[in-house]
């Protein structure tokens, strides 16, 4: 049975979120909808989702929050590991008194989502995954040296952001570290089986076209690794591919991703 926690006037909670050495900061519109959960891209925050809210409207109860030492407000933490983060998936919904929900992720937090759902099939009530959990073998040496490269030279900019809550309060190292965890994470052997365990239905929302630090046609042979996923799994479908990149599918084709998430509810729990 899900717990919403919030009758349909209860005004929209803000507040920070205890968990392990550090806090979240956490929105919560209440209501009496569906919960559905926000999980944010690598270093992003729960800002980018405002217009897939937006698409959504009001018969869904829409919570958000930033990850760990992410946004203006989330604490640091000494523990910036995958592990963590699919913690702090459990943080977020105990404290906000919520047994089921349906979660969303991009990029990043859309492997946190595929975990999360095959952790908990009795909680899960769907998952959208858009642009991400996609099992391929992407990372290999050359490539960590790569994202090493790549986050020294951000980190020449990076602290003039950090009070803006556009980029972690993170260090280079612990940013190109969480990077490549997440590429060995993604492997076909260690992604492909999670995916395989989902019991829930889950949808994908495909972008096209690059992501921040991949060349040529790299990130779609990434994403051709689905084809095997859904004939595996029957339960897991691709909802669209869009024309948008990587860094734009949340601004540019909210409304895809609302259809997602509308087609992934299960029944009898969505809005009418």
């Amino acid at each position: 049975m899900t717990k919403h926690g919030t009758s349909p006037t209860t005004p929209t909670w803000t507040g920070m979120v205890p968990v392990d050495d550090t806090a979240l900061s956490v929105t919560d519109t209440g209501g009496p909808g569906t919960p559905v959960v926000y999980l944010n891209g690598q270093f992003a925050t729960q800002g980018y989702w405002r217009r897939v809210i937006g698409e959504l409207g009001t018969g869904w109860r829409h919570i958000t929050y930033d990850e760990r030492a992410r946004g203006r407000r989330s604490g640091r933490s000494a523990d910036y590991s995958f592990d963590a983060a699919v913690r702090d998936v459990d943080a977020v919904l105990a404290a906000r008194g919520v047994d089921r929900a349906l979660l969303v992720g991009w990029s990043y937090g859309a492997v946190v989502a595929a975990h999360w759902a095959a952790r908990n099939p009795d909680r899960a009530l769907g998952a959208v995954l858009v642009d991400g959990a996609f099992p391929h073998d992407w990372l290999d040496e050359a490539m960590e040296q790569r994202i090493r490269r790549l986050f020294r030279r951000m980190n020449l900019f990076m602290p003039l952001l950090r009070p803006t809550g556009l980029t972690p309060r993170m260090s280079a190292a612990q940013m190109a570290e969480s990077n490549i965890e997440l590429g060995r994470l993604s492997r076909e052997r260690e992604l492909g089986p999670v995916l395989d365990r989902i019991t829930v239905p889950v949808r994908y929302v495909v972008a096209s076209g690059t992501s921040l630090g991949s060349k040529g046609d790299e990130q779609e042979r990434i994403r051709a690794s689905l084809d095997a996923v859904t004939v595996r799994n029957p339960g897991i479908r691709i909802s669209a591919k869009v024309a948008s990149n990587h860094g734009a599918i949340l601004k540019k084709d909210a409304p895809a991703i609302a259809g997602a998430v509308r087609d992934a509810a299960a029944p009898g729990h969505g809005p009418h």
